[in-house]
This record gives C-alpha cells, sequence and structure tokens, in this order.
C-alpha cells in the first residue's frame, strides 16, 4: 500500500490564521503513516520570499514532499525559498519536475501564467509532458498540477480555469497514468479527463462555496475547515482517496 498526501492551497501570507490552518492539517499528516507529502500549488498567497521561508518551515516531514506552483506563486522565490524541495532545471517559469518517489512516479506541470490567474500548457510545456509519460516506468505515475482540466460552473473561479484542454487531452489521452491530482478550485473534485481519474484537493485557506450552495457571500468561505486528501494505491486494485478535514 502506497499513500499520498494530498494538500492544496494553503496560502501561506506571514498571519496567524493562515498558519494556524495549515498546521491542522500539517500535524494530522505528522501523525499518519503516509509516503509523500504533495502541496499542488498556491503555496505563497503573495509569492514573496518570506512566504516560501516560512513554509519551508512548516513542510518539515520525515517523508519526501513535492510542490508545485499556483497561480499565487512566483517561479523565481519559489525556486530559492524552497530549494530543497524542487528539482527542476532552469530558473523562474517554468517549474516542471519529475520525481520518483519510492515505488511511484509524479510528474509535477507548472500549469501557471505568469502575472495571470488563469492556467494555460504551452506547446513547449505539451512537448516536454508527453515526452516524460512516453517513458518507461514499472509503477503507479500520477501527474500533477495546479489548475485543473475542468469548469467548476462558478461564475468567478471558471474565469481562472486552464484554458485550451483540448490539445493537454491528447497529449494524456492512452498514457499509462493512475491519477491527475490537482488543487486551485478550493474543493475537493473527483471527475475524470481524458479517460483518467481527476482527484483536486480541498483548500486549506479556504473553501469555495459552489452556486447552490448557502454562501457567505463572498467568493471563499475563509471559516470552513481546512481539508486534505489521502489517496492509496495498492497494485493490483483501484485507487481509493479519502478526504479529510480535521477540528
Amino acid at each position: 500500500m502506497y499513500v499520498i498526501a494530498h494538500l492544496s492551497d494553503p496560502h501561506l501570507d506571514g498571519t496567524e490564521e493562515a498558519r494556524s490552518r495549515l498546521r491542522k492539517i500539517t500535524s494530522y499528516v505528522q501523525a499518519s503513516a503516509v509516503d509523500v507529502v504533495l502541496v499542488s500549488g498556491d503555496l505563497a498567497d503573495h509569492g514573496l520570499a518570506s512566504e516560501y521561508d516560512e513554509l519551508a518551515g512548516e513542510l518539515a516531514f520525515e517523508v519526501p514532499v513535492l510542490v508545485l506552483p499556483g497561480n499565487h506563486d512566483v517561479g523565481e522565490p519559489l525556486r530559492k525559498g524552497l530549494a530543497s524541495f524542487v528539482d527542476s532545471p532552469g530558473g523562474g517559469h517554468p517549474v516542471h519536475q519529475v520525481r520518483d518517489v519510492g515505488s511511484a512516479r509524479f510528474v509535477l506541470v507548472d500549469s501557471t501564467v505568469p502575472g495571470a490567474d488563469h492556467g494555460l500548457l504551452s506547446a513547449d510545456s505539451l512537448a516536454w509532458l508527453d515526452g516524460v509519460l512516453r517513458e518507461p516506468f514499472d509503477g503507479p505515475v500520477f501527474v500533477a498540477m495546479h489548475h485543473p482540466p475542468l469548469q467548476l460552473h462558478h461564475p468567478v473561479m471558471d474565469q481562472w480555469q486552464l484554458e485550451d484542454r483540448a490539445p493537454l487531452a491528447e497529449v494524456l489521452t492512452g498514457k499509462p497514468i493512475t491519477a491527475i491530482l490537482t488543487g486551485h478550485v478550493h474543493n475537493a473534485i473527483v471527475t475524470t479527463f481524458a479517460g483518467h481519474p481527476v482527484l483536486g484537493a480541498p483548500g486549506i485557506r479556504s473553501t469555495v462555496p459552489l452556486p447552490f450552495e448557502p454562501g457567505t457571500g463572498s467568493v471563499v468561505d475563509p471559516t470552513a475547515h481546512p481539508g486534505l486528501a489521502f489517496h492509496i494505491h495498492t497494485p493490483g486494485e483501484p485507487l481509493q482517496s479519502v478526504y479529510r478535514y480535521p477540528r
């Protein structure tokens, strides 16, 4: 059994509120037996060096920790402040990574557009992803990106969706992918794309109520309990995901 602790959207900004919400999640993970921790973007709220320095101290797990950028992140300070967590050639944007942790491979795709909130994968990024997914690997392969390839049917969040998804679908179709792991929408999401499961982690900093739910009068609900996902891979069995909201 291989267990992934999937965290997303802590939006650390130096405040006690953001820090305490993240610590509810990290303390729960610390008490759990997991093989790897994945944080799928919006690590910092403003992309500041001080925010990444703070996050580096909060992610002191005994297991490997993987991070990737979200639309609130900035490539160069992320690379510097989280250098011990990032293995990506070059500098700045994009921060693409391929990380093998135990029996699993994680293809961490930078879906961000510098200075914008929507996501988009360039032709170069798609070519890189296609090449990585064609490499033989004897084990589960997870593709992780901040922006999920879906519409949330939310009037605000859908302005910041992953755009031009057809070329991505072409790259992913038929590839040996176990699941696509995402963040961004601050909700636990389970759907499919290009024939693969898409599993989104809840937001740590806040939740986004959907149009058919009771709302708070704003896009985000900062009072909702922070959450995380556990993805459990057992050879020969379907992938399982469990969502937790520590109190």
